[in-house]
């Protein structure tokens, strides 16, 4: 192997038809649906290692990796060190879509009368038209409203308990 740089563009991970899917080489390991790349740094002097999720274009995760004992060139990829990287790589995949989920996604609860009125804003990141759906459900789950508002809407307590005061009306 060489000491140049792999250009992220460069890294395709798809196998050649009908090769083994599973490759151990000391700057390339796949398997379990992962690829593993060592990398030329080229913001330094340094390593980085590219965890790949099969199918997907870019890196799920792009960190350091370990120079190797002559100091030039990175240490070799083994199996315990692939395994660390594939969950390290599958907990920050997993983190990023709860986040993205807690983002778009959002209820709270509000007593109306005697009744606890559960409230929901799902926001739809449509790259054209992007919206979201206002619903209030009560105690059994059952839906009494919906209306669709603009992805900015902010849901809180005040804004829950006035839509519901004003009929389950679109807030204007």
């Amino acid at each position: 192997m060489t000491d140049m740089p792999i250009p992220l563009s460069d890294m395709s991970d798809d196998p050649a038809p009908g090769s083994d899917s599973n490759t151990q080489e000391p700057r390339l390991w796949r398997d379990d649906g992962w690829t593993a790349r060592v990398i030329k740094n080229e913001d330094d002097e340094g390593w980085a290692v590219a965890m790949i999720m099969d199918g997907e274009p870019e890196p799920a995760l792009v960190g350091p990796w370990t120079m190797g004992r002559d100091k030039k060139n990175p240490k070799p990829l083994d199996s315990a060190a692939f395994r660390t990287l594939v969950k390290t790589a599958s907990e920050f995949l997993r983190r990023h879509e709860q986040q993205l989920h807690a983002m778009l996604h959002k209820n709270i609860t509000v007593t109306a009368g005697s009744a606890q009125i559960g409230v929901t804003l799902d926001i739809i990141p449509d790259e054209d038209h992007p919206y979201a759906l206002l619903s209030a459900h009560d105690e059994a789950g059952d839906q009494l409203a919906q209306v669709r508002v603009a992805p900015i809407f902010k849901l809180n307590a005040a804004s829950a308990e006035a839509w519901i005061e004003d009929g389950f009306r679109k807030p204007g």
